[in-house]
């Protein structure tokens, strides 16, 4: 009975982290470098415009590669349990 109750403690507690992360405000997560935002808040409508596609170029390949890494290691989760 005690493995059930740990095992519903540390689930409540993963649980919790959980509705932390999600429900905590997005600006918590921003640098807010005061330079930063500053010089975007004074360029044109062009140049953030240009910041916000660099951005999004600047994001693709690491998700590129986390999801290769996660193909291949779904793909070849049993190799090393076939000569059990």
């Amino acid at each position: 009975m005690g493995g059930l109750k740990l095992r519903t403690q540390i689930i409540f507690k993963r649980a919790i982290a959980c509705a932390i992360a999600l429900f905590s405000p997005a600006a918590l997560y921003a640098q807010s470098c005061a330079m930063c935002y500053q010089s975007a808040a004074a360029s044109g409508p062009r140049t953030i415009h240009a910041l916000k596609a660099g951005i999004l170029i600047l994001m693709f390949p690491p998700v590129l590669i986390t999801a290769g890494i996660v193909y291949l290691a779904y793909t070849r989760r049993d190799k090393f349990n076939e000569h059990c």
